[in-house]
């Protein structure tokens, strides 16, 4: 930028993330819900195109190698969110019906393989032209080892350990070939240079992986790398791979103390703030008036059943009879956060404690987003909140969580979509064709290219 040019205004960056049904637990109850989401490929092509005409930078599902359970039989029986897709099979799909939006996928360090997984994003990568993300977790849940033959969940800081390793090996492996490997020259029949394939031979503490690909370097370099999870492990292994961290505030004081710390971690892995992306959940209850949003929150609570809103509190006070509890007075205590669990806890039992809740209060908050950032009320209001975040410290975008889908999201696309642009905070139209560059990321350079490649 030449001396005298002003600075491009910064702007939003939008995530859709997509739960089946939609966040709010009571979601597939809602009259205007598609009851069987998690497995119907139109529901989902329809979401990625609405999010797509609204100019999100990418759409993300959650996932685990494992089933969604929590609670006694009788809440169980009531979880509408126990059957859905694998996503990259699912964005693979989706991105023959779109053209710009990217596709974020879940994928665990812990109980996947790094070999198979660098190729699978590498291959999304491709299909997609350049649309894919990698949303890198080490996988809380405690009852799934048993899908993979282990004895025992591994403890978070070995999960942690072990994922720091698996990053770098996968990273690895999509630098396989170089850039430009491959001639394809018909004229003097050679398809790709040798010299220009790596193997990778990695020995470390908890993999060792020879490789290479078999699958050239996807068209970004690397899919981008996204993390979720604020606890201290995460926040350092976002410091030190990440590009993009979702996570969970629900006051703007504490979303700044996090925006702070987790970037002011960079400096010593060597990168710079800008090269990660905060993006808190919001999961926004739009009315076209307060009493229009106001009415829509409350039919969606009056849907919960309270087994199921119960089974929400489960891993906060962890061996205690909550159906004893008397649901309008207050939790008879707060605890310490159960150890093992990620700060999710502490971002709950925070805000019980700091709003005083009652159990029913408690539930019911958890119940729209589970922890996450919930705004009820008008476009305004809503873009009021988000610009208030954005502007001072707390957020350099959101990951927008609709309550209930598809209604919820057309919605956000129709009416705050339009205000925040008006206010000039977010685009009017794609700026790349990669996900990196609508998101303003560097591509990154081989690990194998020349010295004065990488230094540039």
């Amino acid at each position: 930028m030449t001396q005298g040019q002003l600075q491009p205004q910064r702007k939003l960056r939008l995530g859709a993330f997509i739960m089946a049904t939609g966040h709010h637990i009571a979601a597939w109850r809602h009259p205007g819900a598609q009851a069987d989401a998690g497995v119907n490929i139109h529901h989902y092509i329809a979401l990625a195109q609405t999010a797509e005409r609204g100019l999100f930078d990418q759409v993300f599902v959650a996932d685990s190698p494992g089933i969604w359970h929590k609670g006694d039989k009788e809440s169980f029986s009531r979880q509408g969110r126990l059957s859905h897709f694998e996503p990259v099979t699912l964005w693979a799909a989706l991105a023959a019906v779109t053209k710009h939006i990217g596709f974020v996928a879940t994928a665990s360090t812990t109980y996947e393989d790094p070999y198979l997984l660098a190729r699978k994003f590498a291959s999304l990568d491709h299909i997609s032209e350049g649309r894919a993300a990698w949303n890198v977790v080490t996988t809380s849940a405690e009852n799934v080892h048993g899908n993979f033959g282990l004895d025992a969940h591994p403890d978070p800081a070995l999960r942690y350990e072990r994922a720091h390793e698996f990053v770098d090996v996968v990273k690895g492996l999509w630098d396989s070939f170089e850039d430009d490997a491959f001639l394809r020259d018909k004229a003097s029949g050679v398809y790709f240079d040798p010299d220009k394939l790596h193997a990778l031979n990695h020995i470390g503490k908890h993999l060792k992986v020879k490789g290479p690909l078999n699958i050239e370097r996807p068209p970004q370099g690397h899919p981008v790398i996204v993390q979720a999870g604020s606890s201290e492990d995460g926040k350092e292994l976002a410091a030190a791979t990440a590009e993009a961290i979702f996570t969970a505030w629900t006051s703007l004081a504490e979303a700044q103390a996090f925006y702070s710390d987790v970037k002011g971690r960079m400096a010593k892995y060597g990168r710079r703030p800008e090269q990660l992306l905060v993006l808190p959940g919001i999961s926004p209850v739009i009315g076209r008036t307060e009493e229009e949003a106001q009415a829509k929150w409350a039919e969606l609570q009056a849907l919960i059943h309270p087994s199921v809103g119960l089974a929400t509190l489960e891993t906060f006070w962890p061996g205690e009879d909550l159906s004893k509890w008397d649901l309008d007075a207050r939790p008879p205590y707060i605890p310490e956060p159960p150890k093992g669990i990620n700060s999710r806890a502490h971002v709950v039992l925070e805000l019980a404690r700091r709003e005083k809740y009652t159990v029913r209060q408690l539930y019911e908050y958890l119940a729209g987003a589970r922890g996450h950032w919930v705004v009820v009320g008008t476009p305004v209001q809503i873009a009021d909140r988000m610009q208030e975040w954005f502007e001072n410290g707390a957020a350099d975008g959101f990951n927008v969580m609709p309550p209930v889908l598809p209604a919820s999201l057309d919605d956000f696309v129709e009416l705050v979509v339009p205000e925040l642009q008006k206010r000039g905070l977010f685009r009017t139209a794609y700026e790349g064709t990669t996900l990196r560059e609508n998101l303003g990321l560097e591509r990154p350079v081989s690990r194998y290219a020349e010295p004065e490649a990488r230094a540039a």
